[in-house]
Parts: structure tokens; C-alpha cells; sequence
């Protein structure tokens, strides 16, 4: 009986904490960290405040939990653009890889927003270990069976790291206006032909041969 009821307590705390992010998620994305109070939290989750208190000691640790979901979501293989690398898509097919970050940037766009907010409001302080790192996974993956079956394909001399982590950076910021800002067509055509064009860009250059 004790053991039924400490399982159902923990479940009753599961579901609170999940709770508590869900809404600190919304309100983050939506006002900022300074915009949001525990109260605020509290209110949306529809707990108290003392709940709230009681799953996470501040406010700031809620905001590193939902970045700390973020950056696990970011290395799931069920992560539409790390499926569209599993693939093959770098360099074969970068059209799917920018199609993949769409779905990805969409699906977790409240988490994205929060990015920004770290910018904002604390400097970039929480995410730039995770922006340190990148690098070093982004080798990781041209190291694999996936990664290496493309570098044939890499012109001499250009980095397969750096072009990579080009085109990656390039499709996250892209869409991240698209979808987050809502400022559609800012490259002064439809994403369409700007996806096309950015492609051919990152293929081939901007400079003619000599």
C-alpha cells in the first residue's frame, strides 16, 4: 500500500513539473525571463505558487531546464534534421536537410525563442557552452558511416566541418525568421526560390572561376 501510494505521489509531482515547464515555456517564449513571474508560472500551470516552489528552488532553474529539453531534443535521432543527416542528405541533398530544419525549427519553435531571450536578457550565458560544443558533434557526425559516405563529394580544399556547420547555420537562421519572426520572403523572394538559390550558393559559390 505504501509502496502504491508514494507512486502515485511521484506521478501527482511528474505531472506538476510538467506542467510548471509547459507554462514557463509559453510565458518565456511569449514575455521573456524578466516578463515572468513564479506567480505568472503558477497561474498558467494552474498550480500554486508554493508547487512551483517546490519542483524548482528559482526561476532561473526553470529557464535552464527548459534549454537543458531543448538541447536533449537537439541530439535525438527522432529530430527530423538529424534524421535528414542519418540520411544522407549532407552534401548529397541539401534541399531535404533545409526542408528537415524547417520541421525542426516548427516543431520546436517556443524552444528556439528562448534562445533569443538568453541573448537578451542574460548575454547568452546559458547557451553558449552548447554553441562551444558544436564543433566537436558536428565532427562527430562526418565521422560516422553517414558523415564520411559524403565527403567524397566536398570539392578540395574546403573544410567538410566548416561547410557542414555553414549550411546547418544558414537553414536554422533562415527559418528561424520565417517561422519565429514572421518575416516571410525576406530574401526578397518566395522561400521556394530562395531555398533553390541558397543551394546552388552553398554548392557552387558566388565567385566565377578563373
Amino acid at each position: 500500500m505504501a509502496s502504491r501510494a508514494r507512486r502515485k505521489q511521484e506521478d501527482r509531482s511528474e505531472r506538476s513539473r510538467g506542467q510548471i515547464l509547459a507554462a514557463a515555456l509559453k510565458l518565456f517564449s511569449s514575455f521573456g525571463y524578466h516578463g515572468t513571474s513564479m506567480r505568472d508560472i503558477a497561474e498558467e500551470a494552474r498550480v500554486s505558487t508554493g508547487n512551483v516552489y517546490h519542483q524548482f528552488p528559482d526561476k532561473e532553474t526553470i529557464f535552464r531546464t527548459l534549454l537543458e529539453e531543448y538541447w536533449a531534443a537537439l541530439a535525438s535521432p527522432d529530430l527530423p534534421f538529424n534524421k535528414a543527416l542519418a540520411e544522407g542528405a549532407f552534401p548529397h541533398d541539401l534541399e531535404a536537410l533545409a526542408r528537415a530544419t524547417k520541421e525542426s525549427v516548427d516543431r520546436y519553435r517556443k524552444y528556439v525563442s528562448l534562445i533569443y531571450v538568453d541573448v537578451v536578457e542574460f548575454d547568452g550565458s546559458h547557451i553558449r557552452r552548447f554553441y562551444a560544443d558544436m564543433a566537436s558533434r558536428f565532427q562527430a557526425f562526418l565521422e560516422s558511416d553517414a558523415g564520411r559516405s559524403g565527403l567524397d563529394q566536398v570539392r578540395d580544399g574546403v573544410s567538410p566541418l566548416t561547410a557542414v556547420m555553414t549550411a546547418t547555420r544558414f537553414f536554422f537562421h533562415y527559418y528561424s525568421v520565417e517561422l519565429l519572426f514572421g518575416v516571410h520572403n525576406h530574401f526578397g523572394v518566395d522561400e521556394e526560390t530562395a531555398l533553390k538559390q541558397t543551394v546552388d550558393l552553398l554548392k557552387f559559390g558566388m565567385m566565377k572561376r578563373s
